[in-house]
């Protein structure tokens, strides 16, 4: 089923009617409103597959490759899971979430799985830009020293490096206290979705959070935002009405035979007199 006025009508109800708070660093934001997630899925094509009376949603891609599953009742703490079926020539990979992941950080993920892949020549490029701590050996820390990246080496169980983050609740190294939210990509994510997601982590640009929202942390800094919530609004409604967009015009590429080539006309040499 696709993404229905009545549902943006509910985002915008809830989102309209309370004041905006800018909330950073990322990583202690809180989870947000998953329908970050979920609306962007659905405008690119996606269908619920799940039961709709259930806690939990389950959404497939249109070529039924990828699913989506967002399971708020799990006892694994990972309230997402994200799997791509192989494909041609392609492995097949899987990549999980935490509960506490921002949703606006996981769409960074997700909008770039339904956008046509681009290049992504060094995934820790943006973290590394944001003044992130890095170090040769695969791993970065933020500047609070709460979240922590690692991109851990081949074994002997993986063939590449597979990709996991945590958030801690001390930023103290010896004792770091209980885990407040992780990700995990395994070594067959592709770099453009790791990196988009490493972005989306790392971008110094407040997320919007209502007066009673969940945080992660008590340090996270909530700041009166300069934002409207109708430009909160508005700017959801835009990036479902560009994601819808998008996936229309990689349809319309998909379906659009290629033309055969031109035939070639032989040229007979000029007879001789």
């Amino acid at each position: 089923m696709p993404l229905s006025e009545r549902q943006l009508d509910a985002f915008a109800d809830k989102h309209a009617g309370q004041i905006p708070f800018d909330t950073s660093p990322r990583h202690l934001a809180g989870p947000g409103d998953a329908r970050h997630v979920t609306h962007g899925l659905a405008a690119a094509g996606w269908a619920t597959v799940s039961d709709p009376l259930s806690a939990e949603i389950v959404m497939a891609s249109p070529d039924h490759r990828y699913d989506l599953q967002f399971d708020p009742q799990s006892a694994t703490f990972a309230w997402w899971r994200l799997r791509a079926a192989p494909g041609d020539n392609e492995h097949g990979w899987y990549a999980e979430f935490g509960e506490l992941v921002p949703a606006e950080v996981l769409t960074g993920f997700t909008d770039a799985l339904i956008a046509p892949a681009s290049p992504q020549p060094d995934p820790w490029e943006p973290v590394t830009s944001a003044g992130w701590q890095y170090d040769d050996a695969g791993r970065a820390l933020s500047p609070d020293a709460l979240c922590r990246i690692e991109h851990r080496p081949m074994s002997e169980f993986h063939e590449r490096p597979s990709w996991h983050i945590e958030v801690r609740k001390s930023s103290d190294a010896s004792f770091p206290g209980p885990r407040i939210w992780h990700a995990f990509l395994d070594e067959h994510v592709p770099d453009h979705l790791a990196g988009a997601f490493l972005g989306a982590l790392s971008d110094l640009r407040p997320l919007q959070r209502g007066m009673f929202d969940r945080t992660a942390h008590h340090r996270a800094v909530r700041e009166p935002s300069p934002l409207r919530p109708q430009q909160v609004v508005d700017a959801h409604t835009a990036r479902v009405k560009t994601l819808r967009a998008q996936a229309r015009a990689v349809r319309r590429q998909q379906s659009t035979p290629a033309k055969p080539p031109a035939p070639t006309i032989a040229v007979q040499p000029a007879a001789r007199r």
